[in-house]
């Protein structure tokens, strides 16, 4: 069976357009672009939904024209039309929605909902060879981005239970929010990275937090305060003499907890591959230090590309044309943007969810 989705991303501040079409268990990208915010929202130190709304606005219709042209397609070459429909930025999120729902009506196509995290999860199982391979099930995913921290158990396609989660700040806000105690440029993760790399990362002994919680529960409120009492009563010349050694010990202790939280996760579970996705993903020791971590536990380990950590249509394309087959379908005055939504709903079937609609009071999934 072949199956080709156009799939539209659009939860946060990155507007993605992809073709993606699958081949039996094959997976080609006809045609992928991301228009990035970063630029705009660098002003005010983070994410504003509103602008990052009507960003959206402005170029998403080029950007579906432009996909189109790249991938020789018209609208009679799609089966569907993939959306990111949460969790994410209300506003930004009803943007991508309402576009494939105009398409969809225009074009008389079905409409399948995807969760933004399956996207992180499939962009990472489908690593290097874009083929499913069933001998990877069960997965443990560790999906770290600025604004989830979560472990997910894919006991199958399509399938999912979050068996960990952060308590409060996701990892790459808590590196954001770092960042600014340390007085680096938006967005704060990666400027943190390339700072450590030249600092002492035992030169500042921070906790990791929950190792001994007995869950497998995150939590990094604690520790990004712990680096804030720490530099509050730095002056200027000892902050600029300290940052490096700051960033690396804020980031390995952040490190050590996710790695640690897997690792146990693996001794819980028992998978048979463990899956690295999310903007965090990209964090060079982060994944240096996994992959050591997991050799030694004799699992697989399977990391997102560079080029799909950050948001992007690809991997909601992915999980779409797999959707798609599956019968997870909708009508396009069924389908509404929810900013709260846990993968958990996505996956509660012993089999795929059928076509249904979501509810209107709830964020139920409810089978049709």
């Amino acid at each position: 069976m072949t199956s080709t989705v156009l799939a539209i991303e659009t939860s946060c501040d990155e507007t993605g357009v992809a073709i993606v079409r699958k081949d039996s268990d094959t997976f080609a990208v006809l045609a992928d672009a991301v228009a990035s915010q970063i630029d705009i929202h660098a002003a005010t130190g983070g994410v504003v939904p509103e602008v990052a709304a009507r960003e959206h606005v402005q170029v998403i219709g080029p950007l579906i024209k432009s996909v189109m042209e790249q991938a020789a397609v018209d609208s009679s070459a799609l089966d569907a039309i993939a959306v990111t429909v949460g969790p994410g930025l209300m506003p930004a999120l009803s943007v991508g929605v309402n576009a494939a729902r105009t398409l969809a009506y225009a074009w008389d196509k079905p409409l399948v909902p995807v969760h933004h995290l399956e996207g992180h999860i499939y962009s990472a199982l489908l690593a290097d060879t874009n083929e499913l391979d069933a001998s990877l099930l069960p997965a443990l995913a560790l999906i770290v981005s600025g604004g989830h921290t979560q472990l997910i158990m894919v006991s199958d396609h399509l399938r999912y239970e979050i068996v960990g989660t952060t308590r409060d700040d996701a990892a790459g806000e808590a590196f954001d929010k770092v960042a600014r105690l340390l007085e680096l440029p938006y967005p704060g993760g990666p400027e943190i990275s390339r700072l450590a790399v030249d600092g002492d990362a035992g030169a500042y002994d921070f906790t990791a937090p929950m190792m001994r919680s007995g869950d497998l529960d995150f939590s990094f409120s604690g520790l990004k305060t712990e680096v804030l009492y720490t530099v509050r009563d730095m002056d200027p010349k000892t902050l600029d003499q300290e940052r490096t050694s700051l960033a690396a010990s804020f980031q390995q202790t952040v490190i050590d907890a996710l790695v640690g939280k897997t690792v146990q996760g693996i001794s819980t579970f028992n998978p048979k591959s463990v899956l690295l996705a999310g903007g965090v993903a990209a964090n060079t020791e982060l994944r240096q230090q996994l992959v050591t971590a997991v050799e030694g536990e004799n699992v697989p380990l399977k990391v997102a590309p560079l080029n799909l950590c950050g948001d992007n249509a690809t991997m909601i394309g992915q999980v779409g044309v797999l959707a798609f087959e599956a019968g997870r379908t909708m009508a396009w005055r069924d389908i509404d943007a929810h900013a709260r939504l846990t993968i958990a709903e996505f996956g509660q079937e012993k089999a795929p969810p059928k076509a249904g609609r979501w509810g209107k009071r709830t964020n139920d999934y409810e089978a049709g």
